[in-house]
């Protein structure tokens, strides 16, 4: 059965569709049950799942993408190498954030249907950074990987960015709900997003949307499949 949102929802700029665990942690109000009885087969098995990240609001994904664009943030290309922005031109330098960071109006996290997931037990007192190597073989989030590579298309869940396909890097800590975010990418388009950034302050939304034919085909729909 398909499930409705508006263009609002889909572009981040309400959280009328959220659950909140907290003030700062939401996740989609129908994701609440199939996470939680994820969490529940992990913790059976020993693993406890928690997330680091849910729903992210428009202005949230537009103070991260600004603050790299301005140099205000750090940018970093695959090989961890930071990249020097005021060399670049606007091009280039909307394809290095868009490596690591959603386009405002376009991040699936808007959605509420998709997560970044750790686990505070494997992390023990050590920080998260949401690197790579943390989930590796030798990572701390060894056995979450291996339980997640098991596990999680049981409850509906598969990594969109699993690996680098020319757009997004591969976040391994990523996961999507699938019965709900394969329909809302399905509602979500070129116009939809171009009309969230036409009535933004986003810097060089101009050129964004100039873009934005390629920038979509290369970082919104170029995912993993389920």
């Amino acid at each position: 059965m398909a499930t409705a949102i508006s263009e609002q929802c889909l572009t981040g700029q309400t959280d009328s569709h959220i659950h909140y665990f907290n003030e700062r942690l939401g996740i989609h109000k129908d994701l609440l049950k199939p996470w939680q009885q994820m969490q529940q087969a992990a913790r059976a098995d020993g693993i406890e799942i928690d997330i680091a990240s849910g729903f992210r609001s428009f202005a949230r994904q537009q103070q991260i993408f600004d603050n790299k664009m301005t140099g205000n943030a750090k940018v970093f290309d695959l090989s961890n190498n930071l990249v020097e922005m005021s060399k670049l031109s606007t091009y280039e330098k909307i394809h290095s954030i868009l490596l690591f960071s959603a386009l405002p109006g376009a991040s699936r996290h808007h959605w509420g249907t998709d997560i970044d997931v750790y686990s505070k037990q494997l992390l023990a007192d050590a920080p998260l950074a949401l690197e790579n190597w943390e989930y590796g073989a030798d990572g701390p989030m060894a056995p979450l990987t291996q339980w997640l590579n098991k596990n999680m298309h049981k409850f509906g869940f598969f990594r969109p960015y699993d690996k680098y396909r020319g757009g997004i890097a591969k976040e391994p800590w990523h996961i999507s709900y699938q019965p709900l975010a394969q329909q809302f990418q399905q509602q979500l388009n070129c116009d939809i997003i171009a009309s969230s950034l036409i009535n933004s302050s986003v810097v060089e939304k101009t050129g964004i949307i100039a873009m934005l034919n390629d920038i979509y085909s290369q970082f919104i729909s170029n995912i993993g499949k389920y």
